[in-house]
């Protein structure tokens, strides 16, 4: 589904058919072909033109990208990346493997954990950051909400600054070799990713999107666009004091996010892809119109990026459509559940006891393995790890490995 004016889709494919119907075949294709050549040429005005809406209808252009540059943009803390590593190493980087991998994060105590990405392909760049508050302006404060916001608009702020920074370590790596990429794809790090990112998430001149847990905006969990549309989509937080003049007020993540596209007049797609949020925050059960269902991780999906956690179901079926399909508002929480794609866990209390077992059982053999080696590994073997990292990056900065390593493993027992 393309973004922007439903109506006008509407009156594209109704219309348009008619009024051609009236004419002579040769003064349609008159007609027809120069503004065929228009849509062409002018891709990004697609959710602008009804007509393109038509002519887009069989599926979207999809460019042959065995020569194309991608860069592929990890953001976030660490918190379950246990869990979330090797199924974005599996579905993500080894399905790309010659993009260039930029991981951009805060220092805490599970910052050990990026060590998995010594399996990733190709490493383009790390940043790993100790974090600092940061200064709130005018413009942020009149066009940003704390509401539904853990941390407030100071979260927001945290969460647009990853972002953005990550799109400035792709561009300096672009300066330093002298060249641009052709594609960007931007993700979470904190996303378990059930199958792969496919093909027809490449759209010139679109920027592509989840749907669902949209907030009254768009889904920003992850999005994949060109070197054009990806500046407007990362630049979240250069982006807000002309959000700012255009008069956009008490936004949240998404509908800032939706609101930065548009004024930037960049078209967007949603498309289902096969990946949620693992969290660990507590949600009300069964959701009500306004609150948030949380995935089982088994669930069939795809969930586009729907909040989920391992866990044993307790709604599926009927239940789900009663709850999702009915109960929940579709502009603000919600995710694809027909066909049996969703289960829903009680996301009321914490893990339950033995999800360990229940992630091995949904994940499968490898991303086992990959949770069980991380919680064998020593310092000595996670500072061995991050040299290794650090010796096949471009660039590097972070603390150094020790303190990483030390802050997250447990030390090593010297008694005798």
């Amino acid at each position: 589904m393309t973004s922007g004016t439903r109506s006008n889709e509407r009156t594209g494919s109704l219309v348009l058919p008619t009024f051609f119907k009236r004419l002579d075949w040769r003064l349609s294709l008159l007609i027809i072909f120069p503004l065929f050549l228009l849509t062409l040429f002018y891709p990004s005005s697609i959710y602008l033109s009804p007509l393109k809406s038509v002519l887009s209808s069989t599926g979207p252009v999809v460019l042959d990208r065995s020569s194309d540059r991608i860069a592929i943009c990890l953001v976030g803390g660490a918190r379950r990346f246990e869990l979330t590593g090797p199924s974005i190493i599996k579905n993500l980087l080894n399905q790309y493997p010659d993009a260039d991998l930029f991981l951009h994060s805060p220092m805490d105590k599970d910052a050990y954990k990026f060590l998995l990405l010594r399996d990733a392909p190709r490493i383009a760049a790390v940043r790993i950051f100790v974090p600092h508050p940061m200064n709130e302006t005018e413009p942020q404060a009149r066009v940003l909400t704390a509401r539904n916001s853990p941390n407030g608009i100071q979260g927001l702020l945290q969460y647009f600054n990853l972002v953005e920074g990550c799109l400035e370590m792709i561009t300096s790596h672009e300066s330093r070799g002298n060249f641009t990429y052709d594609w960007i794809i931007r993700t979470r790090v904190d996303g378990y990713w059930s199958g792969r990112l496919g093909r027809d998430a490449f759209v010139p001149g679109v920027y592509v999107v989840p749907p669902g847990s949209r907030y009254g905006g768009l889904n920003d969990r992850l999005g994949v666009g060109d070197r054009k549309t990806s500046v407007a989509a990362l630049s979240r937080l250069s982006l807000i004091p002309r959000l700012d003049r255009a008069g956009h007020r008490e936004l949240n993540s998404e509908t800032a996010f939706k609101s930065q596209l548009e004024v930037e007049g960049v078209a967007w797609q949603e498309k289902e892809t096969p990946f949620c949020v693992v969290t660990e925050r507590r949600y009300g059960f069964p959701p009500e119109r306004y609150g948030v269902p949380v995935a089982s991780m088994g669930s069939p999906g795809p969930l586009s990026g729907a909040k989920c956690r391992p866990c044993k179901a307790v709604c599926v079926g009927v239940c789900v459509s009663e709850v999702v399909g009915v109960g929940l508002d579709q502009g603000w929480s919600w995710t694809e559940w027909r066909n049996g794609s969703l289960e829903l866990c009680d996301a009321s209390g914490g893990w339950e006891s033995g999800w360990e077992a229940l992630f091995d059982r949904f994940a499968g053999p490898d991303a086992a393995a990959g949770r069980k080696r991380l919680k064998r590994i020593d310092v000595d073997g996670c500072m061995r790890g991050f040299q290794e990292m650090r010796d096949r990056a471009t660039f590097w900065e972070s603390p150094p490995a020790d303190e990483i390593c030390r802050l997250g493993l447990p030390l090593p027992d010297t008694r005798s």
